[in-house]
């Protein structure tokens, strides 16, 4: 399987490399998803698929031969449009599903990647079964938890009816994209640190060095929402 980013070193933007979602949907539905069902799945020995979000995709091979050959003609024909891979973000991983009645050794265990946020790999599920799972990945865990941060700081003085509507906006917006099977955990942390980080900065606005009693009961009052899980469609 092969996931990969584009650079646009030369998108005719005043960046020199910035280039809108839209832009790229438009540009690459010629370049990478026109080609590759037309050119490349027909010579492949076996199956594959593609999946592809703006500019960041994911390859499917079920023979890893065919990942090899299409993986050294990409740059090739990214390259004919004036496009290159992202470096550091395309790879070739093995994520086939591992044997089920027995252990792997640590350095046999299946690959993981990160798509769209998301970071998938393998684990079993309570009837012992391998399945893929998902969670966030910890990036966008870490950039979520700043904002948050960093809106707290700035309206730390707001009303705190007006802090607790925005917070719930902010989570109920995460758990929109995030809260699927298998990522309660993630969510559920995310929720756990907002509450932290919206305690430390109501206490920076404070004299009277409020203590998660007092927190406690104003989250009675103000309870910040819940995750709920939905499947992966």
């Amino acid at each position: 399987m092969e996931e990969g980013q584009l650079h646009y070193p030369d998108a005719g933007t005043p960046q020199g490399g910035v280039i809108s979602p839209l832009l790229a949907n438009i540009f690459l539905h010629e370049v990478l998803d026109l080609w590759f069902e037309r050119e490349v799945k027909p010579r492949l020995r076996g199956q594959a698929f593609l999946v592809r979000y703006a500019d960041d995709f994911v390859i499917v091979f079920s023979v890893e031969e065919d990942a090899r050959r299409v993986l050294e003609v990409l740059p090739k024909r990214f390259g004919k449009y004036n496009l290159r891979l992202h470096p550091e973000k395309t790879r070739l991983i093995q994520f086939r599903r591992p044997p089920l009645l027995r252990e792997l050794p640590k350095e046999k265990e299946p690959g993981s990647f990160g798509f769209l946020g998301f970071h998938l790999y393998w684990a079993r599920s309570k009837q012992g079964k391998w399945i893929v799972l998902c969670k966030t990945a910890s990036s966008r865990l870490a950039r979520a938890l700043v904002r948050v941060n960093d809106w707290c700081r700035a309206h730390r003085h707001d009303p705190i009816r007006e802090q607790h509507r925005t917070l719930t906006s902010k989570l109920r917006g995460h758990y929109n994209y995030f809260a699927v099977r298998g990522n309660h955990r993630a969510v559920n942390a995310l929720r756990f640190l907002v509450t932290r980080v919206w305690f430390k900065w109501l206490c920076r606005r404070s004299r009277a060095n409020p203590d998660w009693v007092w927190m406690n009961r104003l989250l009675r009052i103000f309870p910040l929402p819940r995750a709920i899980i939905r499947p992966i469609l």
